[in-house]
């Protein structure tokens, strides 16, 4: 009998750590199997409420009307059996922001203290996601350097450089004289003198961008701008030559009724027709001087002359409904537009309802900050047959989006600068494509997912 009671104390000495050994092995197995389990729930809280924002893209409240967070279980479809159950708070895009945070934590019925939290960020990309939007032709001249892809419906020649895709809806298109020689003739949809490095971007063809989602619900952008009170930032027309809008460094904006202009040369447009309206102001008065409004919009049924230091978030709109060709504003760009600063706090959205035009007189080294649509017409420096509209440099912070064949240099046959800036700079912003100027068009593709991290 004392043998065999030393015999059991021996084997209960080893076997007692063994069990214990195994049963937390056993614990711990079965944490892991919790906090995974916990993990798959607080993801598909995350992928629930992407599902709901595709639904109801401005609703981050669950569809309660009440702050969250907002609690559902998690209900197993093999067994129809509540397992788990997450937790929502969704922290709303900020302001000049198209980007949502979903924070989903997730736990198991069986052990609600362990928990895995989900923060996932959601963006819808504005239609500045190019750095160049055309339905037209588009000429990138040996001189020229682009940041940013670049698209056209149209074709494309493309003889500068870049970093980023240049692509055409066109597989073969043919060319018009306007792109210089060997033009007109047949070319692949992207084409030109640029380098091998540099062609290895081009595609071709590939889908065409509906260009009527360019247009921005002008009557909402009116209506908008007629409810802000504490300023005047709809303005009927001036009964004269248009408005100037000059943007300060302190986030004011200086208002004149333009009253005369100045005598320039006639130019031409990129359609070949002779403009013969001055673009530039001469005397101006001043109307007053206010704060960039709440909602950032300013709409000018006139034509209008932007310029200035940005400190802020503003939508110039030039629109006169409805949409008459021969009344459609134009957008003119004297001087210099730029940003207080180009972290993507401040930003500029320049909407006309007809061409977008960089003046006569503009300086000689010319810089523009913001997101530039024309609608229905041009962005575009006019051709002059005079030498002192041959100008130095343009440099464009930005995006560019034109109806019409877009062009800053005019060229003669022999490639020699005629009129226009010899050397452009087009530097795409990315911080448009998720913080647009306020009102700007989004893409239809609708949110996308940004990033995804768990504890």
């Amino acid at each position: 009998m004392i043998l065999v009671l030393l015999l059991i104390t021996i084997v209960s000495l080893v076997l007692i750590p063994f069990f214990g050994v195994i049963a937390k092995e056993l614990s711990v197995a079965k944490t892991r199997i919790d906090r995974e389990e916990a993990l798959q729930i607080a993801e598909s809280g995350a992928d629930y409420y992407q599902w709901h924002l595709a639904l109801f893209p401005t609703d981050y409240q669950d569809g309660t009307g009440k702050v969250g967070p907002y609690v559902h279980a998690f209900t197993d479809l093999t067994t129809q059996q509540i397992i788990g159950y997450y937790s929502l708070t969704i922290t709303p895009p900020p302001t000049g922001s198209t980007v949502v945070t979903i924070q989903s934590t997730g736990w198991t019925t069986d052990n609600p203290s362990v928990t895995r939290t989900v923060t996932a960020k959601y963006g819808v990309p504005s239609l500045a996601i190019y750095s160049f939007l055309s339905n037209a032709p588009i000429w990138i001249g040996s001189d020229e350097n682009v940041s940013g892809q670049m698209q056209s419906n149209n074709g494309v020649r493309f003889d500068g450089t870049t970093n980023a895709p240049v692509m055409s809806a066109e597989s073969t298109y043919t060319c018009s004289a306007t792109q210089g020689s060997p033009c007109p003739t047949t070319e692949n949809g992207v084409w030109g003198g640029a380098s091998k490095s540099v062609q290895a971007f081009w595609q071709y063809p590939v889908p065409a961008v509906d260009f009527s989602s360019l247009t921005a619900n002008l009557a909402t952008l009116q209506s908008t701008a007629q409810a802000e009170t504490g300023g005047t930032y709809f303005l009927s027309p001036s009964n004269a030559d248009g408005y100037s809008l000059v943007f300060n460094s302190n986030g004011t904006v200086s208002i004149y009724k333009v009253t005369s202009l100045q005598t320039e040369p006639t130019g031409w447009d990129v359609n070949d027709v002779a403009v013969n309206t001055s673009t530039d102001y001469k005397n101006r008065t001043l109307l007053f001087t206010e704060n960039i409004p709440s909602n950032g919009i300013f709409y000018i049924e006139d034509k209008v002359w932007v310029e200035g230091v940005v400190n802020g978030r503003a939508m110039v709109v030039a629109a006169n409904l409805p949409y008459n060709s021969s009344t459609a504003p134009t957008i003119y760009i004297p001087n210099n537009i730029t940003y207080a600063t180009t972290n993507g706090a401040d930003s500029l959205g320049l909407l006309a309802q007809q061409n977008v035009i960089v003046t006569y007189a503009a300086p000689q080294t010319l810089t523009i900050d913001a997101a530039m649509i024309a609608q229905n017409g041009s962005v575009e420096f006019l051709y002059y047959q005079s030498d002192a509209a041959v100008k130095n440099t343009i440099n464009v912070l930005g995006s560019i989006m034109t109806y019409g064949q877009w062009t800053w240099t005019w060229v003669d046959n022999n490639n020699n600068d005629v009129s226009g800036y010899a050397t452009t700079n087009d530097t795409y912003d990315s911080n448009l494509m998720y913080s647009p100027p306020p009102s700007f068009p989004l893409s239809t593709s609708g949110y996308q997912q940004l990033s995804w991290y768990s504890n």
